[in-house]
């Protein structure tokens, strides 16, 4: 008898799909939710728009996830992990002098979103689902939890206050979300980034350091 993994992998394909499968990798189709994700939110990511977009039938989806509940999980994680890694590489970013280490992290935050806007589009898309989405909700937390404790430890090197690094820390990060927020708009000016940079670093961060 058959594996119940042979049956969903041939359940409703062609001989065409098997070799459109073979050469349609996992990623295609997680890059092919994400662009879904982006542009029309997660209600937009589809099984059968998707395979419309790889042009491929609907049953090769199954050659690599089980149902739209694994692909949806499957996308979250990798977001998670590419968070986790541009987070790692922000806790590197540093300097001799806190000012100059705040400047830094605050140059490279604004980098991550600015350099791949459909980053912070994806994000937002998430976090709307997080609305009806205990999990994701729950995720999105333990992000915005870690960023704000990596912020909070480099305001401590300035303040030397706890309860201030912590308010200035959460003061920080919803300065640097509502940038990205802003720089998604379209026909955003270019040098808005820039802008919203030097303003952010004079009121929380050269202010402190007097």
């Amino acid at each position: 008898m058959a594996s119940h993994a042979t049956l969903r992998k041939t359940a409703g394909t062609t001989p065409g799909d098997k070799t459109l499968a073979s050469r349609l990798g996992r990623d295609d189709w997680l890059d092919a939710a994400f662009r879904a994700a982006v542009e029309h939110g997660f209600d937009g990511v589809r099984v059968l728009t998707l395979a419309e977009t790889l042009q491929v039938t609907r049953g090769s989806f199954y050659w690599h996830f089980k149902d739209h509940a694994t692909l949806i999980e499957a996308l979250v994680e990798r977001w998670q992990a590419r968070e986790l890694e541009a987070h790692h590489r922000l806790e590197q970013a540093g300097s001799d002098d806190p000012a100059q280490a705040l400047e830094i992290l605050l140059d490279q935050a604004l980098a991550h979103g600015g350099e791949d806007l459909d980053n912070m589009r994806f994000e937002l898309a998430l976090r709307a689902l997080g609305r009806r989405d205990a999990h994701v909700a729950g995720l999105m937390r333990s992000m915005d939890e870690l960023r704000i404790a990596l912020f909070k430890r480099k305001f401590m090197r300035m303040v030397q206050d706890d309860k201030t690094a912590a308010e200035l820390a959460t003061l920080f990060y919803l300065s640097v979300v509502g940038s990205f927020h802003a720089l998604i708009q379209p026909q955003m000016p270019s040098a808005s980034k820039q802008f919203f940079l030097d303003i952010i670093a004079k009121y929380l961060v050269h202010k402190q350091n007097r």
